[in-house]
């Protein structure tokens, strides 16, 4: 019986370069010898009704940054951490209740910078374990599945735009149902459909 993950592995194996909220704002000059800060989110497949779904989570409305936004479990670098790959592993346990020891780390996309000043690394994992949600009250307001065909398909994704800082900034987004996936989360999700096609 086949991997229903092998063409997520397979991504994993191919070569390409990281990605940036900025990748469809060319004229969006960087500065040079900006400090960015290290973090790692958790890209988690699990199979319901025998088909992988990626977890996700809605952010909590009363948050500072990015209130009531589609996110992967996640968040920065911690002293204590190891790597962002523990970093993304803790965030994950702390966001949804997703423990490490029912998680099995497949491997890492190259990194993704963000306008808040993070790179942040995603990290692919199958979970492995028994796995019931437990949103972070004071972070998450949902934790939701969205089948992996969905957000496999460059065609279901869309490129959009909007003002910030008095320019027009364009973003990707991949819409399920009532969640609107946009920014980081859909530009590192089309990043992974752009390498399972290759």
């Amino acid at each position: 019986m086949s991997d229903p993950l092998q063409s997520v592995i397979q991504a994993l194996t191919r070569a390409s370069s990281g990605s940036s909220d900025f990748d469809l704002n060319p004229e969006i000059k960087l500065p040079e010898g900006r400090k960015l800060r290290s973090a790692g989110v958790l890209v988690a497949f699990i199979m319901q009704d025998g088909v992988p779904h990626v977890i996700l989570t809605k952010r909590a409305s009363h948050l500072k940054h990015h209130p009531g936004q589609i996110a992967f479990p996640g968040g920065k670098q911690d002293e204590g951490d190891a790597d962002v790959i523990a970093a993304a592993l803790r965030e994950a346990d702390e966001e949804v209740g997703l423990s490490p020891s029912a998680v099995e780390v497949l491997g890492t996309l190259p990194a993704h910078e963000t306008v808040t000043g993070f790179t942040v690394t995603p990290v692919l994992a199958r979970v492995t374990g028994a796995f019931v949600p437990v949103p972070e009250p004071g972070e998450v307001d949902e934790v939701f599945f969205v089948p992996l065909s969905h957000v496999a398909n460059p065609a279901n994704f869309s490129v959009q735009g909007r003002r910030w800082r008095g320019a027009r900034r364009y973003y990707f987004t991949v819409p399920f149902g009532p969640y609107y996936i946009w920014g980081a989360t859909a530009r590192i999700l089309r990043g992974l459909a752009d390498r399972m096609v290759m």
